[in-house]
């Protein structure tokens, strides 16, 4: 696999795999939801309002996975310098920011028919909003410095600092009282859901990890061609001035 670490074999390889990573995944999405509206049923205490479920639980898990992915990638960049380390997390930051903010307005719009209120300065809400700032935070540096390299370090030492925040969006509801249920999917024992509404719920989840999954290939490819682009543009500026500078050269000899 280490291979794919180089940009051509990258290409090559993501553009077999789009095609086939976005049809198994609007495939997916379309099951997903159909269960979700017609054979999940509502819960007796929530009503029809738990199937905001089935988006907001994809996009918290994927909030914290993206995030995961950038963590790699940041040490790929300072330990091992992979050549397409800083692309991926560049890439990634965007996405993960869509997920995040996805997580907290369908959190919200879930919170206020359950608990009253739109927001609440709870610890798995307060955590997962500095989450959002993170990305923000990276997005922003990756436009603010223009020397690529440079930029890349800086992302990946950020991306570092910030990896902290993860297990506190974890693992706050054990460690705080929160308005948050514990964890009901994957835990000891077994799943509590029933699986009417389970079924869905992890469709619903592998869809949404595998949208991710495609437009991060498209987004890595579209910024390898972009860099590519660049240093092509470069090379071509420096040509078109080393004929100027050779006349400026020959006239200050000859004055």
């Amino acid at each position: 696999m280490l291979k794919y670490a180089n940009p051509t074999h990258f290409l090559r390889l993501a553009n077999r795999a789009i095609p086939w990573l976005g049809t198994i995944t609007a495939l997916l999405f379309t099951i997903g939801l159909y269960m979700t509206f017609f054979t999940a049923p509502a819960d007796y205490q929530q009503g029809e309002s738990v199937r905001i479920m089935y988006i907001h639980v994809p996009a918290a898990w994927l909030s914290l996975f993206v995030y995961g992915v950038m963590t790699a990638a940041a040490l790929g960049t300072l330990v091992w310098r992979h050549p397409l380390a800083d692309a991926a997390q560049k890439t990634a930051a965007p996405l993960g920011a869509a997920f995040t903010f996805i997580c907290l307005v369908t959190g919200s719009l879930w919170g206020k028919p359950m608990w009253g209120t739109w927001w609440v300065w709870d610890a798995r809400l307060t955590s997962e909003l500095v989450l959002l700032l993170i990305y923000l935070g990276l997005v922003a540096l990756w436009q603010t410095i223009e020397e690529p390299p440079k930029a890349a370090r800086m992302a990946a030492i950020l991306t570092l600092v910030g990896v902290v925040n993860i297990p506190v969006i974890k693992f706050s509801v054990d460690w705080w009282n929160t308005l948050h249920q514990p964890a009901s999917v994957f835990k000891m024992g077994g799943s509590s859901i029933h699986p009417s509404m389970l079924w869905p719920l992890l469709i619903m989840a592998v869809s949404a990890s595998l949208l991710f999954l495609t437009l991060h290939f498209m987004a890595i490819r579209n910024e390898i061609l972009r860099r590519r682009l660049r240093r092509l543009s470069i090379l071509a500026a420096r040509e078109d001035e080393a004929p100027r500078r050779a006349v400026e050269l020959a006239a200050r000899s000859a004055s």
